[in-house]
């Protein structure tokens, strides 16, 4: 039986469920899954979901804000092609991966005054872990990249979100809304869980949507960290940046109605709005904007926000031959610090595939080859890696 919601490309049957009980949850609700959409908690990874009177901060997952941004610099693949090995160490060396430094250099930046005076009083209380980690990156597929377009031009790419701050937010709402405080860990029930729906007209809801927007803004911030500290290391000058959440609930209208649209894994993409786009670590990242056509009002203007999971993390590290998938990387003159199996090349699906799906809904403006990846290794621990 053909889905009830547009699918692009390919899903299998347990996402695909996971995608109708979302949409189940509220009568009349409308969805889309992308093409590189796979299982995730209590929603799909790639899903697009809208509700009337609902927001789902399961749907919008613990990484709330996570987010990719690109910035073109004032360089040209000459000018760093032979310091690349030394400014991957660098960054490997001074950006922070996995839980974070605990020096609080980043406690002066106006977001973390935000937080200590937070409309959502409980997040108050996390304004320090929020100055510990700004700025730091994670772990599992969050990265720093160096990669270089068609025309030889140097951008830097980062993939993260929201840390701590946003983990311990989405996880007080989740107990909340089952009738828990907000200091206590939301319920389990696994991936299959049904969502977590709460009413936006609620004083939950509204206090949700305060909370989820800072949180949001935290992301953003983070990002720019981190971007401002790879162009110093760089020696480099902004030029134009691309920036975007994939994991955040947005108010926008769709046929003349007022909908809550949360994308899980999806980058907005309406009509001239430009988005980044990442691949595996060894395959071209994309600058894209999105385009008006009746597919892309299917899609809720949404598309990709990578390419992808082809393999679960423990099937990664148990089939792929990580010493040759390194050996690959360097003979391709990708430069790569850190990293592990479950982010080689083979646990992803091809994003030029994944892309092709979503054909006459984006365009793509930039193509962006890697030449430089830092990401945590497996010695690195990070309980908000995902």
């Amino acid at each position: 039986m053909s889905p009830a919601f547009p699918v692009f490309g390919t899903a299998d049957e347990r996402t695909l469920a996971q995608m109708q009980r979302c949409l189940d949850a509220e009568p009349g609700a409308r969805g889309a899954l992308m093409a590189d959409n796979h299982l995730g908690y209590s929603a799909p990874i790639g899903g697009v979901i809208a509700y009337r009177e609902h927001v789902s901060p399961a749907a919008v997952g613990y990484d709330i804000g996570c987010g990719n941004k690109a910035v073109l610099t004032d360089l040209r693949h000459a000018d760093v092609r032979a310091s690349v090995p030394a400014l991957m160490d660098a960054i490997a060396a001074q950006v922070s991966f996995g839980l974070g430094r605990k020096d609080g250099r980043h406690a002066d930046h106006p977001v973390i005054d935000e937080i200590a005076h937070a409309d959502f009083a409980p997040q108050r209380a996390l304004a320090g872990l929020a100055a510990r980690q700004l700025g730091t990156v994670g772990a599992g597929n969050h990265y720093v990249d160096l990669l270089r377009d068609e025309r030889d031009r140097v951008w830097v790419g980062v993939h993260f979100g929201s840390r701590g701050f946003g983990h311990k937010t989405a996880s007080g709402f989740l107990s909340l809304a089952a009738g828990g405080p907000f200091d206590a860990r939301g319920p389990g029930g696994g991936m299959d869980a049904p969502p977590v729906l709460i009413a936006t007209e609620s004083g939950l809801g509204a206090a949700y949507g305060a909370a989820m927007t800072l949180a949001g803004r935290y992301a953003h911030a983070g990002r720019d960290v981190v971007c401002e500290q790879v162009l110093g290391l760089l020696g480099a000058t902004a030029v134009e940046e691309v920036h975007n959440h994939h994991n955040f609930s947005w108010v926008e209208e769709h046929n003349g109605e007022r909908l809550h649209v949360t994308r899980k894994g999806a980058t907005p993409a309406r009509p001239g709005q430009r988005g980044f786009v990442g691949a595996s670590m060894g395959e071209p990242a994309v600058i894209l904007e999105g385009v008006a056509s009746p597919r892309s009002a299917d899609a809720l203007f949404s598309t990709v926000h990578g390419a992808g999971r082809a393999m679960s993390r423990r099937k990664a590290v148990a089939r792929v031959d990580w010493a040759a998938e390194r050996a690959a990387l360097a003979a391709a003159g990708v430069v790569l610090r850190g990293g592990d199996a479950d982010e080689a090349p083979p646990a992803y699906k091809r994003l030029s595939d994944v892309l092709a799906a979503h054909a006459g809904t984006v365009r793509v403006l930039h193509t962006l080859h890697p030449i430089g990846v830092a990401m945590a290794g497996p010695e690195i621990e990070d309980p908000f890696k995902d």
